[in-house]
């Protein structure tokens, strides 16, 4: 006690008014949050990268859909545009022919009479005339819608292999990040898996080592109370056998006497058990918070060791 006394008394002087305990513990307190501090940002700074590779995937992908839909309404509406120029040239060539051919009439009915042959001649060259540009305009038309068919047709296969490709980049990189994370939680859970099993068997061997000391205390304890009993018993009868002859009143205040006394060692008894039950919850609390304590120990080390 003396040696104890002077070695506080010479802790204080040294230490000052906070002792190292407490300066250690402080200590642990604050690496413990400075470390949780580092891993929350740079949980954070992860999850925010995942999160911007998304965004950025998914305005690819919606940037590309935009552009194949504004080509296809452009596809559309010079489609017909097309097909307007093709109706309104078709009736102005009808109108056209149907003019030439009604002036045509009219003047071979005022030249019938005066150039027969002539007529026929001329009749015959506005014919040859007629079919040499007709073929001339329908090769060109020929050329022409060809020209437009093979351009829809390459732009068509540049957009397919444009959206392939940027759909082979994406599948990629959500399969590599599928398999990282599936590694991460597979490897995670398994650990935690090991390390509860390991603990939940020494639990377990705890457990039984406690339950089989406590049902040998019950016994002996119970041992001991019936032997009690019955030593009370047998003095309370070997004094009641003496003294039967005396008298009905004091016979009975011996009785009540005797009852007090048996209810006097049974709540002492009782006082005993429940102090001894709450004497071994509470070793049993102190040690399964040891237990928990060591436990979260481990994982924390292996969580630092493992960042």
């Amino acid at each position: 006690y003396l040696a104890r006394k002077f070695f506080y008394l010479w802790a204080k002087l040294t230490f000052g008014h906070i002792l190292p305990s407490k300066a250690r513990c402080f200590y642990d307190e604050k690496i413990l949050q400075k470390a949780f501090g580092e891993w929350k940002e740079q949980w954070t700074v992860c999850r925010e990268r995942k999160l911007s590779l998304r965004a950025d995937n998914h305005y690819r992908h919606l940037l590309l859909n935009l552009i194949f839909k504004a080509w296809k309404a452009y596809a559309w509406q010079q489609q017909g545009k097309r097909n307007k120029y093709y109706v309104a040239a078709s009736h102005a060539k009808k109108q056209t022919v149907l003019r030439t051919w009604q002036c045509w009439l009219a003047y071979v009915d005022v030249q019938r009479t005066k150039h027969g042959m002539k007529s026929v001649a001329l009749a015959f060259r506005e014919r040859s005339c007629l079919h040499i540009s007709w073929a001339v305009w329908r090769r060109q038309h020929y050329q022409k819608c060809t020209g437009h068919k093979m351009n829809i047709l390459a732009l068509q296969h540049w957009a397919q292999s444009l959206q392939f490709r940027a759909w082979l980049q994406w599948r990629e990189l959500y399969l590599y990040t599928q398999n990282e994370k599936q590694e991460e939680t597979r490897a995670v859970t398994h650990h935690e898996h090991w390390e509860l099993r390991r603990c939940m068997g020494a639990w377990l061997g705890f457990l039984n080592l406690h339950r089989v000391k406590k049902h040998q205390n019950e016994v002996a304890q119970e041992f001991h109370q019936s032997r009690t009993l019955r030593r009370c018993f047998s003095d309370w009868r070997l004094s009641w056998e003496c003294k039967r002859r005396m008298h009905a009143q004091q016979r009975d205040l011996e009785k009540q006497a005797t009852r007090i006394a048996l209810w006097r060692v049974f709540v002492h008894w009782k006082h005993y058990v429940l102090c001894v039950e709450e004497a071994q919850q509470c070793e049993l609390a102190e040690k399964h918070y040891k237990y928990r304590l060591l436990v979260l120990q481990k994982f924390w080390n292996c969580w630092k060791s493992r960042l």
